[in-house]
């Protein structure tokens, strides 16, 4: 029965971008109800710092060596994670508006999702080959 559990839990574990996409979706959820309240009080801080945080860490580890990402979209990352944090701080003193934040995050998931899709038919499509005796290939 175990063994079972097992193989369900592997066959069903999320790739990094379902990880991300996740983290996404929460962050972004939260971030929408704290602009349908339009109440700016300690709630919204924390979201937005939960966000910037998010980005953050996205931004370290594309700064990272041995990262595998293209260069450009590496920099572009960064260059967001950049435009998150100083858009948080002008949101939390009022000068701007939380949408802004929303429509970055949900741009970047419809991204992933994307990917996602992109990764299952290619999956999909390796099942579907057939794979040639190694006598054959040499």
């Amino acid at each position: 029965m175990s063994y079972q559990a097992y193989q369900k839990a592997q066959t069903s574990a999320e790739s990094p971008s379902q990880v991300e996409y996740r983290l996404f979706a929460q962050v972004t959820n939260t971030l929408m109800r704290i602009k349908e309240r339009g109440i700016r009080d300690n709630d919204m801080v924390k979201a937005l710092d939960w966000n910037r945080r998010m980005w953050s860490v996205f931004s370290s580890d594309c700064g990272a060596e041995g990262n595998a990402l293209p260069d450009q979209l590496r920099a572009s990352i960064i260059s967001l994670s950049i435009w998150v944090s100083k858009h948080s701080s002008a949101v939390m003193r009022g000068t701007e508006d939380i949408g802004d934040l929303i429509s970055i995050n949900r741009t970047i998931m419809e991204g992933l999702a994307a990917q996602h899709k992109l990764q299952q038919e290619a999956s999909e499509n390796d099942k579907n080959t057939p794979s040639k005796p190694i006598d054959s290939i040499l």
